[in-house]
């Protein structure tokens, strides 16, 4: 094994690149290894236990936390490891199959191993059901009671350093528009999960010299920040953070080849991709960055809102978004702090304590007492309210949750890293529609393992050739409800939802819920009859069309103007439609830079839709889909919405950030879009003649 890993490690190494992961075999190697050390590998073989093997529910951490387990209750002995060693090494495995031993440790005659047992656990934030188990017994163990304890000092977090006042990097600088194909680009597709080596593929097209660049940057002694114009847009693909931060953020204490942290500023950062370098504990900063170049040495003034240059002149302002971004990047990420704050709050709540200080909680907005808006009410309803005022911080239930194949690798590895043994989401979906035509040896792997994955998890599990994900799982849809999913396009015709990166769809997955800041919304609203010879695509044309006219919306990089970015876009006065077509509506809204999308249907149009879609799922059934409980289960609930069959309506004095009126009898000609850039539409009239 040995001779082989240092092989893998060579080749590797000839990347700049360390090596993969060790898997269950290899872990299972390694520890018959540690338990006889050849003469002079103890240093490696110790390295390779503590910083190789991936933590939560991987299959080689089931090994490696087994090992441990067994040297902490002296079934197994190494002259490396005691077991109070093995006890530490147990507290650095994040949770998942650590957890359960680490809570019995608590209760060792060994008051050495039930105290680092209690040191472990109370750094230990991914418990789930354990915490039940560590608080029935903390009145009556001190170790116990010294880890609820520190759950509720939030010692966790604690133990974390806060932001700087100021930091000082160099400017790595994009200028125009960086998209995630950029970042990640889809001709690599299938390296995505192995994050170093994929990262080898970043800005290739767009600027071939730019991973010797940052290197060279780097040689400053500060670390480099991403600069761009427009930063982020296109595809929700995670794949595209975990590549610039492997060049541009730290590596992650225990976690192998993942990195976290790093600077991004833009004059303007899409949303999905905004959220994603919050997930991942990056600080991403919207700011005029019109004056700073490449090579510039800048200091970032977190608290002052400022930055200046070497001269300390202020050449850029903001203001830092959301309230809580300061407490993210301490915690390592946004979803480390939804995480680490709920088991705070859950254990003051159990002590009867009020909620800790320590953290910034999210402020509410002002109530209007107006109306709500359809997209509010959907939100609303996931989160037991009757509506969400925009500026909201809340976590709506995620009723449906979709991955697509080129990111569900990704997806998978993050819920391995979250500890999800089973999903909490009501109906979570995998499709396998981006590779099943030319499919590739490596997506012949997860073709053959993805879906067991998700099945034993109680998923949904579509197969190759199936179709496209955004089609099955728009045949899953309940009316008025909220979801997610990991690809941009996750648009859905019916309810509403919000694209994420492969961790965020994961979190929602794994938890039922999402962490979502609820955006604004602008209406648009059509009136009027559709014209001879103008089609569907012609009125998805019509909004960036109309938006131009209004100057609501530009062309143009540079200080480019956007009124649906990050915004929700609603869509009224279209209600016979079909769902199908409803959706080219929506889908379209994610070339728009939108945060999501409803559009207004009839009751009768959606009826006939669900029953469509009952036949179909029954059908999947018949045919041996899995999980049939969870696919059962979704048809009962679309049975239900039938015996009564009522849809959510904006209330007429909702608010919204922007209203456009498309008048359609004007629209008597196709629109079209331009190459390269859908938000470029034009008459046909006005590039007739053009080649």
């Amino acid at each position: 094994m040995l001779n082989s890993y240092r092989e893998h490690l060579a080749e590797r190494g000839a990347k700049g690149i360390p090596p993969l992961p060790l898997s269950a075999e290899q872990t299972s190697q390694l520890c018959e290894l540690l338990q006889n050390p050849p003469a002079g590998e103890e240093e490696a073989l110790m390295a390779m236990l503590r910083d190789r093997i991936p933590p939560g529910v991987d299959e080689a951490a089931y090994v490696k936390a087994g090992f441990l387990t067994a040297i902490a209750k002296a079934e197994l002995t190494s002259p490396l490891i005691s077991p109070q060693g093995a006890v530490d090494l147990l507290g650095t495995m994040v949770g998942g199959y650590n957890v359960q031993s680490l809570v019995e440790l608590l209760q060792s005659n060994h008051t050495t191993l039930a105290a680092e047992a209690a040191t472990a656990l109370s750094k230990t934030l991914l418990v789930f059901d354990a915490f039940n188990d560590v608080l029935e017994i903390s009145d009556i163990n001190p170790y116990a009671k010294q880890v609820i304890d520190a759950w509720a000092n939030a010692a966790w977090f604690i133990g974390r350093p806060k932001l700087p006042e100021a930091v000082t990097v160099t400017v790595f600088k994009v200028p125009g528009e960086t998209n995630t194909d950029d970042l990640s680009p889809a001709t690599h597709a299938t390296t995505r999960p192995d994050i170093p080596l994929h990262a080898l593929a970043m800005l290739e097209s767009r600027i071939p010299s730019a991973l010797d660049t940052i290197a060279k940057l780097k040689q400053n002694g500060y670390p480099v920040a991403y600069v761009g114009d427009v930063v982020g847009t296109g595809s929700s693909r995670k794949s595209a953070i975990n590549s610039l931060l492997w060049h541009i953020g730290e590596d992650i204490p225990y976690v192998p080849n993942k990195r976290a942290g790093g600077y991004i500023l833009g004059s303007k950062i899409a949303p999905i991709f905004f959220n994603t370098a919050e997930d991942s504990g990056a600080l991403p900063i919207e700011c005029d960055v019109s004056t700073m170049e490449t090579g510039d040495v800048i200091t970032i003034h977190p608290y002052k809102g400022e930055i200046t240059n070497q001269a300390g002149e202020v050449i850029s302002t903001f203001t830092l978004k959301p309230d809580t971004i300061l407490d993210e990047v301490r915690a390592g990420g946004r979803i480390p702090l939804l995480i680490g704050r709920s088991l705070t709050d859950k254990t003051r709540e159990a002590l009867g304590l009020e909620p800790s200080p320590l953290f910034v909680r999210p402020t509410m907005p002002e109530d209007t007492g107006k109306g709500f808006t359809l997209a509010q009410k959907m939100v609303g309803k996931a989160c037991g309210l009757t509506g969400v005022r925009p500026g909201t911080s809340c976590e709506p239930i995620m009723t449906t949750v979709g991955s697509q194949d080129t990111t569900g690798p990704m997806t998978r590895d993050e819920l391995k890293e979250l500890a999800c043994l089973g999903f909490s989401a009501d109906l979570v979906m995998q499709s396998f529609c981006h590779t099943a035509a030319y499919p590739k040896p490596v997506d012949v792997k997860v073709h053959k393992k993805l879906p067991d994955f998700f099945a034993s998890r109680a998923g949904v599990a579509l197969r190759p050739g199936d179709g496209i994900i955004h089609s099955w799982l728009n045949r899953m849809l309940l009316p008025d409800t909220v979801g997610t999913g990991g690809d941009s396009h996750t648009r859905f015709p019916l309810g509403i939802s919000f694209p994420a990166g492969s961790g965020l769809v994961a979190f929602g997955a794994a938890l039922g819920v999402m962490p979502l800041d609820m955006p604004e919304s602008v209406l648009v609203r059509f009136k009027g009859e559709l014209q001879p010879g103008v089609t569907l695509r012609d009125i998805v044309n019509a909004i960036p069309y109309v938006a131009i006219q209004k100057g609501l919306l530009t062309v143009e990089k540079k200080n480019k103007k956007n009124v649906f970015s990050g915004r929700i876009m609603e869509i009224e006065g279209l209600p016979d439609l079909k769902v199908e077509q409803a959706f080219e509506l929506t889908d379209a809204s994610a070339e728009r830079s939108c945060a999501g999308c409803t559009i207004k249907l009839g009751v009768e149009t959606v009826s006939e839709y669900l029953r469509s879609n009952i036949a179909l799922l029954k059908n999947m059934v018949a045919r041996g889909y899995n999980d049939a409980r969870t696919i059962m289960r979704r048809v009962a609930k679309m049975e239900e919405w039938l015996a009564n069959p009522v849809l959510m309506e904006a209330d007429p004095d909702a608010e919204y950030a922007e209203i456009i009126e498309i008048d359609l009898n004007e629209i008597t000609e196709p629109i079209v879009a331009a190459p390269n850039d859908p938000d470029n539409v034009k008459l046909l009239s006005e590039v007739a003649s053009d080649r």
